[in-house]
């Protein structure tokens, strides 16, 4: 399938480079046993965009990003970045991927500037003392840098966790509710950086979210789940007007709850 074609200015790259599909996922199915988490979903992802996921508990949002992480084999369909079949190009694909949940924690007994520059090494970076002090400072983490990350509160948690998320510039960033845990004045901060990153880095973000708020101010389009299902997805004027709801939180009880 060719990826639909618009040119864009890449912000790192003076040449011209085209912002097109990188992430695909077709008729995908995940059952464990008789219980099916996820039932033949499908969407697409451009560069630049951030697409919100959300519905409840058990709706099957976990599941999609570990299917799309490759940290569970889905039981059928595919998924493709880049053009690519995910499963025979995973370490290739992987590199220009990135992650962060609220309910994973980095190595507790490692101090916070080496919990990143493991990870910039193992995404090969070039200068990673570098890198990791940027993003550092981009989450207000550097002056802690030299402390062992079983002193940070669950908000400061979750920021280095986005920092880690973005070390390797990714094409591609996978986010599971990366607000939770987080005061509202940094969560703030969050989602202007998120939807900023998205913008001038032209990555691709995919976040799950119980904020409805949070999910109608910086996604591009939205996508309902409920019980491994899609129930809407589009942009979330046009989902309004097609279910004659007057707000994503009456749209979200209708199709969600």
């Amino acid at each position: 399938m060719a990826p639909t074609v618009v040119v864009r200015v890449h912000p790192r790259d003076p040449l011209y480079l085209p912002m097109h599909t990188v992430l695909e996922v077709e008729d995908l199915t995940k059952c464990f046993g008789k219980i099916c988490a996820l039932k033949g979903i499908s969407f697409t992802l451009c560069s630049g965009e951030i697409l919100g996921v959300v519905g409840p508990n058990g709706a099957g949002k976990t599941t999609l990003i570990n299917c799309l992480l490759g940290l569970v084999l889905p039981t059928s369909g595919k998924i493709r970045y880049f053009g690519k079949d995910f499963f025979r190009n995973r370490s290739q694909i992987l590199a220009k991927v990135n992650f962060a949940s609220s309910y994973v924690a980095l190595p507790l007994s490692l101090t916070l500037e080496e919990n990143l520059l493991v990870y910039a090494h193992l995404y090969g970076l070039r200068e990673p003392r570098e890198r990791v002090a940027e993003v550092l400072k981009i989450f207000g983490l550097y002056e802690k840098r030299k402390r062992r990350t079983r002193t940070l509160s669950s908000g400061q948690m979750m920021r280095l966790c986005l920092a880690k998320a973005l070390l390797n510039h990714p094409r591609v960033l996978l986010l599971d509710e990366p607000t939770a845990g987080l005061d509202p004045e940094v969560a703030q901060k969050t989602r202007d950086l998120i939807l900023n990153y998205a913008r001038q880095e032209r990555t691709a973000v995919l976040f799950t979210s119980h904020n409805l708020a949070e999910v109608e101010r910086i996604s591009s389009r939205i996508l309902v789940l409920q019980k491994g299902q899609i129930r809407a997805l589009g942009k979330i004027a046009k989902l309004l007007e097609e279910f004659e709801a007057e707000s994503l939180e009456e749209l979200y009880f209708r199709l969600a709850a």
